[in-house]
């Protein structure tokens, strides 16, 4: 029986004639849906015996490899004696400026769709035309020409050659990869306590096609215990590829590292982590034009043969394999990385790739994701991340900006009516400095509308010789602003909030869950797992959460005597802290003189950790201290943590914020961090977005300041304290800072084996 390769004409045509260098240059965004108007203007107007949208398919064996091929042509027309194949293109270009023969891979898609009909329906001749249609004026152009079958039947034959080499190498890499996993084992000696349990959950979940919601403890090896049955789902033909999301770096080299431990047990299987496009950039500056960039210049040229080389030699390919292929092709090392993750067995990416209206992969279609698994790792992080990622926001300084810039153009009156309507606003807001509505308001998004067809007109001019930095950013914000309006319903407010010199206009989404449900049915299995998922049901109705997904919760494998957990009941609340500060200090010199070695101590902000750093290295200057600092990049992250060694001769204490880069995704073993301090109870910081939620959940029955405020700080406290016991030999102190953890409410919120704390 011969292997089969199911594949789009699309696919197929654009593999073979796909040319040309990337060119990120300003494009209408509004041309998809255009263009979508403009397919069926041109259908429309089809006599009645015609047809459109039509799907066709064919089989084609060759090399020993059966291909299925199959499609939708835009139009099949019935000319007198002829049969027409009508290929519908759309676009924002001068029509003038489009030959007949300017796009092949045009004439390639109309030509073996032509040759599937006509196969089907034993045609010796077919005709095919190429339709152009401007986006906005509707102009069209069109082209025709006309084969006999048998030169539609060696064209496609020769696209299929073409073809062979990739299809061959992915079809033996297949065979491969579901050999090696048949033959799989655990890639450690044994599991800890709890890791096959929680290993057995996520390989049911995915057999039955369901979700889960899994709170496992820090050190008992989540990564390889989600990762693992997956892979062997996906050596079952369960699943055609995994994504393993992430919301931070470290967690994603966590990822890496646990393929990298089944690669050294014998699998062979393809994983591309995907690294943001402003790191990952050759060049000083990310612009994605020919002119500058000699890897966008001619990318399409060269990445057919990069491909195949990187897939013919390495299967675990992160950032730096990706660096060093793209050099060796000369080729954009970010869309390389977009481009070999379509193919990939396993996709390591940050959240965004998936969830994020404005980047997420549009080229993965809702078939690819039928059969494909999302692991959400840290899946604590995606509340907030998603509630940002299904916002938007206005700045009313950057539309008087523009109305000073573009007094003689057509833009000028958008942009001065969208001014006068925060003028308007902040007249509105001017009693409270805020002000807060549920309603969309439509007038606001036709205005907006208004701005982006007027700033396009100016964008797509590419003689003007100022700088266009603020109306590009001002119009992608406005393009968000649209975009999450189709979003918008009960879940949302919009409101408008005076800072300084400035109007901020937000349209904030309240809860995320509906949104976040509606993305991950499109997928086979979602697995939600983290070690701070509690309350279990505060993250169930935050992540979208239903009555028929699993859910699982692994107790801590390590021992309760390896933790000693103490609490100083001060208290840490905004007023108190210059009153409590010294007795923290005490505190710290004291345990720190006593129980010698490497400590952590977060608090709940910048300001209030440096306050309390001054003062205590100014009464206690022999104990080594570092300083976390806003904005580090990742080598100045690097370097913070390499400072906690095995063997320090001297104790050091690491100064830190909750929620911070250094609270959460931690991993020192060992002497490396023998005591954890958490100052506080994480409660972010009163504001007025903070707010809004507990007035939305208080309305939908719930407890709104949990939902605002104490499950997201506690959630933060648990992260912190998690850095410290890694392992079953790990041992070490937690100091708790704060007198509200012996209230009821706060002392259960603690995992079990710290709510017998000691107090000090």
């Amino acid at each position: 029986m011969l292997p089969e390769i199911k594949l789009s004409v699309r696919t197929l045509v654009e593999y073979v004639f796909q040319s040309g260098s990337i060119d990120n240059r300003f494009r209408t965004s509004t041309t998809l849906t255009e263009g979508t108007k403009a397919h069926k203007a041109i259908q429309s107007t089809y006599q009645e015996t015609d047809q459109k949208e039509v799907f066709l398919k064919t089989e084609i064996k060759y090399e020993k490899i059966k291909f299925l091929i199959e499609g939708r042509c835009d139009g099949l027309l019935f000319r007198d004696d002829k049969i027409v194949i009508d290929e519908i293109k759309s676009t924002s270009k001068d029509l003038s400026g489009i030959e007949e023969e300017t796009y092949p891979v045009h004439w390639a898609q109309a030509k073996v769709y032509a040759y599937m009909y006509a196969k089907d329906h034993e045609q010796n001749e077919m005709s095919v035309q190429l339709t152009y249609i401007h986006a906005v004026t509707e102009e069209q152009k069109t082209f025709q020409q006309h084969f006999i079958f048998q030169e539609l039947e060696q064209f496609v034959n020769e696209l299929v050659k073409q073809y062979v080499p990739y299809a061959s190498l992915m079809q033996i890499h297949r065979l491969r990869r579901d050999d090696s996993i048949k033959n799989l084992s655990f890639p450690f000696e044994t599991y800890r306590e709890g890791q096959r349990k929680l290993a057995g959950a996520i390989y049911k979940t995915i057999s039955e096609e369901k979700n889960i919601f899994a709170n496992a403890p820090t050190g008992i090896g989540k990564t390889i215990s989600t990762i693992f049955p997956t892979v062997k789902a996906i050596g079952e033909g369960k699943l055609e590829r995994m994504f393993y999301l992430t919301a931070k770096t470290i967690t994603r080299q966590t990822a890496e590292e646990a393929f990298s431990q089944m690669k050294n047990k014998g699998l062979c299987m393809s994983a591309v982590t995907i690294t943001a496009k402003d790191k990952v950039c050759f060049k000083e500056e990310t612009l994605c034009q020919k002119e500058y960039c000699e890897f966008a210049n001619g990318y399409y040229d060269r990445i057919n043969a990069a491909v195949l080389d990187i897939f013919s030699h390495k299967t675990y390919i992160n950032r730096q394999t990706i660096e060093e292929y793209a050099r060796k092709h000369m080729i954009c090392p970010f869309e390389f990385s977009l481009d070999l993750a379509f193919v990939a067995d396993a996709i390591i990416c940050d959240y965004n790739y998936i969830f994020d209206p404005k980047v997420s992969l549009k080229r993965f279609f809702d078939e690819h994701k039928r059969q494909s698994a999302l692991l959400i790792d840290e899946a604590h992080n995606l509340v907030d991340r998603a509630r940002e990622m299904f916002s938007a926001d206005l700045q009313k300084s950057n539309f008087l900006t523009l109305k000073r810039e573009y007094k003689e153009t057509e833009l000028h009156d958008s942009v001065h009516m969208l001014n006068k309507y925060f003028i308007d606003m902040k007249k509105k807001s001017s009693e409270k400095g805020y002000l807060v509505w549920k309603e969309i308001d439509a007038d606001l998004i036709s205005m907006l509308e208004e701005f982006v067809r007027n700033a396009e007109i100016e964008l797509l001019q590419p003689t003007k010789s100022a700088d266009q930095t603020t109306l590009l950013d001002t119009y992608f914000a406005a393009m968000g602003f649209v975009r999450i309006s189709k979003l918008y319903d009960e879940r949302y407010v919009t409101y408008v909030e005076t800072e300084k010199n400035d109007i901020h206009l937000k349209m904030f989404c309240l809860d995320p869950s509906h949104l976040l449900q509606q993305i991950r049915k499109k997928f086979r299995t979602t697995v939600y797992f983290s070690a701070t998922l509690l309350p279990l049901q505060y993250f169930l109705d935050m992540l979208g959460g239903t009555s028929e997904d699993y859910t699982i919760s692994i107790p801590s494998p390590f021992a309760k005597e390896q933790t000693e957990v103490f609490l100083q009941p001060l208290s840490t609340r905004y007023h108190d802290r210059d009153h409590t500060k010294r007795q923290i200090i005490d505190m710290l010199s004291k345990l720190l003189r006593e129980r010698s070695g490497n400590y952590l101590i977060f608090f709940p902000s910048y300001h209030y950790m440096k306050n309390v750093y001054e003062d205590f290295t100014a009464i206690d200057p022999e104990i080594r201290t570092i300083i976390q600092t806003n904005r580090l990049d990742e080598n100045e992250r690097e370097q913070f943590l390499q400072e906690f060694k095995e063997d320090n001769t001297e104790t050091l204490i690491g100064f830190a914020v909750l929620g911070g880069i250094f609270s959460e995704g931690v991993d020192l073993k060992g002497n490396r961090l023998n005591g954890v301090i958490v100052v506080g109870v994480g409660l972010p910081q009163l504001c007025l977005e903070r707010n809004i939620i507990n007035e939305y959940f208080q309305t939908t029955g719930k407890n709104g300041y949990d939902y605002a405020y104490t499950f997201p700080g506690m959630n933060k406290v648990l992260q912190a304290g998690g850095r410290l016991i890694r392992s079953e030999t790990d041992t070490g102190v937690i100091v708790l800072v704060d007198d509200r953890y012996l209230t009821q409410k706060y002392r259960g919120l603690l995992p079990a084996e710290w709510r017998g704390f000691t107090r000090i």
